[in-house]
């Protein structure tokens, strides 16, 4: 009888518990909403991500052996 813990009829119930809660007129706005989020976060983690990857080849390696202070404060070569 358990097989499934959320069967079809689960959703519809679901679905008609946040209608009566929300109502009619609030749902489309609300849907509205999520999806501007929903726009604005995927456009956010591409800029990041972009970000990422032009900071990745643009910094330039430091030589080893340059720039590195030894004991007494003056780089090693």
């Amino acid at each position: 009888m358990l097989r499934n813990g959320l069967e079809p009829w689960h959703l519809l119930i679901v679905a008609i518990m946040i209608i009566l809660l929300f109502g009619s007129k609030k749902l489309p706005e609300a849907a509205r909403g999520l999806g501007k989020s929903m726009r604005i976060l995927k456009s956010e983690a591409k800029a990041m991500k972009e970000d990422g990857t032009a900071q990745s080849t643009v910094t330039p390696a430091e030589p080893a052996g340059q720039g590195v202070p030894t004991a007494e404060g003056t780089p090693a070569h």
